[in-house]
């Protein structure tokens, strides 16, 4: 059996999601996992997680769905390192964040984990100030690119705590160090639920990055002793 993710749209009405299900089991498909990602309008997102027999199915299983009424595909992708698991994943980046010892290490393990738990192309850690590059995944755009999306994105979207930018570039203030994430990945936008969790993250990292910002500083000038 191969794994698989399906990202569709349905309508939010009782029996869309079983029509959907129906439709993969039809072609030797079984639904293992189901994630709501966004809902509103009378429509919501869903990602389903399938086994099927071969990936050569799937033109097949993409053809039954395609015949149901207001039902839309926005992407499909095969699990290669294990099956997804929405909430533990991003609760184990959470877990490094709070690991960390340095500043250094914390930026690390927040664009590795981004990456990994949300399949983003790349992440990264930016200072909006200058705008200024801190810390990027290998994959990452240019530091003169995410610089200037960073400049460009504050001139479009001023209020603070703006949390989406682009439909395929999320952007999470750090609000305390006056930083922020950033993660991009193309043709999968980023929904409502994981732009919920990357904010998240953002914030936890924000008070480790305090934290770490404030030890340094005390040990750099000991209070004095009489």
């Amino acid at each position: 059996m191969a794994s698989f993710v399906l990202r569709v749209w349905l309508a939010d009405r009782p029996g869309a999601l079983g029509a959907v299900a129906g439709r993969i089991g039809a072609v030797g498909g079984d639904v293992t996992g189901i994630d709501i990602l966004e809902r509103g309008d009378d429509r919501v997102i869903d990602e389903l997680t399938v086994d099927l027999p071969s990936d050569e199915l799937i033109p097949l299983m993409l053809a039954k769905i395609g015949e149901l009424d207001a039902v839309d595909v926005e992407d499909v992708r095969q699990v290669v390192a294990g099956l997804p698991h929405p909430l533990a994943d991003a609760l184990e980046v959470a877990a490094d964040l709070t690991a960390a010892r340095v500043v250094g290490e914390l930026f690390e393990h927040l664009v590795e984990g981004v990456d990994r738990a949300f399949s983003a192309e790349w992440s990264a850690v930016v200072n909006v100030e200058g705008p200024a590059l801190l810390a990027a995944s290998s994959d990452a755009p240019p530091a003169p690119w995410i610089e200037a999306f960073v400049t460009g994105t504050r001139s479009a979207a001023p209020e603070k705590g703006s949390a989406a930018s682009a439909r395929d570039v999320v952007w999470a203030p750090l609000d305390v160090s006056g930083l922020a994430l950033l993660a991009g990945r193309t043709g999968r936008p980023f929904r409502a639920r994981e732009r919920r969790q990357l904010a998240t993250l953002a914030r936890i990292a924000d008070l480790r990055w305090h934290e770490l910002v404030s030890r340094e500083g005390l040990r750099a000038h000991p209070a004095g002793t009489t």
